[in-house]
């Protein structure tokens, strides 16, 4: 770990507190942390300390306004997209009370916008017209062990008519032989039988009819163990008769009183930010809880994993892809993922799976990293990570600038309720004809997970917040932050955060350079984890050092569109000044997954007087349509604020 500090800097802070301690001690113990609270806050506002080290700032947001922050992403228009849906609150989900805030950091301004279903838990990705694509969240909340007191599981309802699919609504009900009643908890849409026409050798003519098939998840109609069935069973709808009943039917597996897990819902929507509302767009063809939704290089959108409708996770045999252009979905190819995966497009339009992930899914099935080419369906395997088995609720990062083609995976836990964290990190050079993981630096505020990792305009990686255990247990969050530094392949010390951060954070990149944490959401609030512990609503704002050097470089005028390999002049009145110049695509982020960042360099290819003229790359792989932030740095990586700009094919 690369620390700076000076030898003068550290010897009048030793003095500094071991005055403090002589004062404190006529008083001990209360004026002794009083005291030493007090020159910390003397210590951590001072010019040298920022300029160093940066600078935290804690915002309490007005008593209506606070949501538990489960999903944030930065809009075009700076605001930014706050998504708590429930907010992993069973009160409010049932009462059907579900919120998004939007945030304007700049304006401090606050609205609520009407979230017409639960997103919590849904995929999000930003879109070349710069709206975001929210699909998937929750249908039903889990039930543990002990809680279920209806005994329910997975129906296949199976339609035989070829000529018309068929509704049926939420609380449908099956009837079983022994004359016991189960009640859908969400509608579902049965297709049509197919109808297959063959001849045979000796020339006659075979009609085969395959039953249309859909699942549901139902419950008993009342309590109790008499419901319980562990044996497959053929159910009738009821209320149907003769040909309907006949064609459509339930084929029930187990029904039990087991824990029972989320489901999620088929629901997709838009968020616009000119009106500032969801508009809402067809249904996936799979439900979906705890999705990845990543961008493409043709401004499509593949969506992968979660948990469906009956709280199994999808076999990855239903991934879809979200076409903007015409707001339909079609089937993309098969792959199986566990929930939130971390899947990175690279230059060659493969997607790179890091093997982070987030939730569920067993152990020994889809952790391996990879690259994904979807063009073929093949999987090549990249490997040499260290850890393997501790890859869930870790931090994936493209790192900058994203024309290295490397990702640095760091941190993370076992697989569930693992107590096991890990320090270490890797980094994959994509770009070799066989990628293979090599050590990085050991984070230094050892086993970390939740970590979440920011790209920075001076192309660094901020990274902050976590904690040793699962969810924070036994008080373990991790009151550090620290910045990589990709071209030494160290980490530097930052300024330690005030607010713990593990399960449900988040932390993203404003366009004046600043990095914005939110949410968390531990299990337990004292150490001995007896204190059922409340969602963290205060938010952080942290103003890295690069902010106290002096005077920023500006940009004063910028194009608010460009194509993929032109050129763009854009207005600076010191062109001589500016180091490097890049494209910072906006963070779209949940539970420590964010698939979206990167910061594309640009070549300088000209200076003027008062401008300089950019070159953008052809690639679309390395820089999808969509908007953003066009920051210059000058020569100590003090970075400009940021203009936006629309980047077209």
């Amino acid at each position: 770990m690369k620390i700076r500090h000076t030898g003068g800097r550290t010897r009048r802070y030793a003095l500094g507190s071991t005055v403090a301690l002589v004062v404190a001690g006529m008083n001990a113990p209360a004026v002794l942390g009083f005291a030493g609270d007090q020159y910390h806050q003397y210590v951590i506002n001072q010019p040298g300390y920022k300029a160093e080290y940066g600078h935290w700032q804690t915002l309490e947001l007005p008593t209506r306004f606070r949501v538990d922050a489960i999903h944030a992403t930065l809009l075009r228009t700076g605001k930014i997209l706050i998504v708590a849906g429930s907010g992993n609150d069973q009160q409010a989900f049932d009462a059907g009370t579900f919120k998004t805030l939007l945030w304007d950091p700049v304006k401090s301004t606050y609205k609520l916008i009407p979230t017409p279903v639960d997103m919590f838990c849904g995929g999000h990705t930003s879109l070349p017209d710069g709206r975001v694509l929210v699909a998937g969240g929750t249908l039903r909340y889990e039930q543990l062990d002990g809680a279920v007191k209806k005994a329910a599981g997975t129906m296949r309802v199976r339609n035989e008519n070829p000529d018309a699919p068929r509704t049926f609504p939420k609380g449908t009900v099956f009837t079983g032989p022994g004359g016991r009643d189960y009640a859908s908890t969400a509608p579902v849409t049965v297709p049509a039988a197919t109808k297959t026409v063959a001849r045979t050798a000796d020339g006659r003519t075979e009609v085969t009819v395959t039953a249309g098939e859909r699942q549901v998840f139902v419950e008993a109609v009342a309590e109790g163990g008499s419901y319980v069935d562990q044996n497959p069973t053929q159910y009738r709808i009821k209320g149907l008769t003769g040909a309907d009943a006949r064609n459509l039917y339930g084929m029930g597996g187990k029904m039990t009183l087991d824990k029972q897990d989320f489901q999620g819902i088929r629901s997709a929507y838009e968020f616009n930010p000119d009106t500032e509302l969801y508009e809402q767009v067809p249904d996936m063809a799979y439900a979906r809880w705890y999705p990845t939704l990543t961008g493409l290089g043709d401004g499509k959108v593949v969506t992968v994993s979660g948990l469906d409708d009956t709280g199994q996770i999808l076999s990855g045999n239903d991934n879809e892809l979200f076409d903007p252009a015409t707001r339909t979905w079609s089937k993309a190819p098969d792959r199986y993922f566990p929930t939130y995966p971390s899947l990175f497009l690279t230059a060659s339009g493969k997607l790179f799976y890091s093997g982070s992930n987030a939730g569920y899914g067993p152990a020994d099935k889809g952790r391996t990293p990879g690259l994904w080419d979807l063009k073929n369906n093949s999987f090549q395997t990249v490997d040499g990570l260290r850890d393997p088995d501790q890859l869930e609720t870790s931090s994936s990062v493209l790192l900058p600038p994203a024309q290295s083609q490397k990702v640095m995976v760091l941190g993370g836990g076992g697989v569930g309720e693992s107590p096991a964290s890990t320090a270490r990190t890797g980094i994959a050079d994509l770009g070799a004809a066989e990628p293979r993981f090599v050590p990085g630096p050991d984070l230094p505020a050892g086993g970390t997970r939740y970590l979440n990792s920011v790209i920075l305009p001076d192309d660094t990686v901020f990274t902050t917040g976590g904690s040793s255990d699962y969810r924070g247990k036994h008080r373990s969050d991790l009151l550090k932050a620290q910045t990589y530094h990709p071209d030494s392949n160290t980490f530097s010390t930052a300024a330690a955060p005030t607010v713990g951060r593990d399960y449900h954070s988040e932390a993203l990149l404003l366009p004046d350079g600043r990095v914005v944490v939110l949410g968390s959401n531990p299990l337990f609030a004292d150490k001995a984890d007896t204190q059922p512990a409340e969602f963290e609503q205060r938010i952080e704002i942290y103003s890295p050092a690069y902010l106290y050097h002096g005077q920023r470089p500006e940009i004063t005028a910028a194009p608010g569109r460009a194509s993929l390999g032109s050129e763009i002049t854009v207005a600076t009145p010191a062109p001589d000044q500016i180091a490097t110049a890049k494209l910072i695509r906006p963070s779209s982020v949940t539970h420590a997954t964010d698939v979206e960042q990167r910061s594309v360099a640009l070549d300088i290819t000209g200076r003027g007087a008062t401008g300089m003229t950019l070159s953008l790359p052809r690639n679309p792989d390395l820089l999808p349509p969509g908007w953003y932030m066009l920051f210059a740095t000058d020569h100590n990586g003090t970075p400009s604020v940021a203009r936006w700009i629309q980047v077209t094919d």
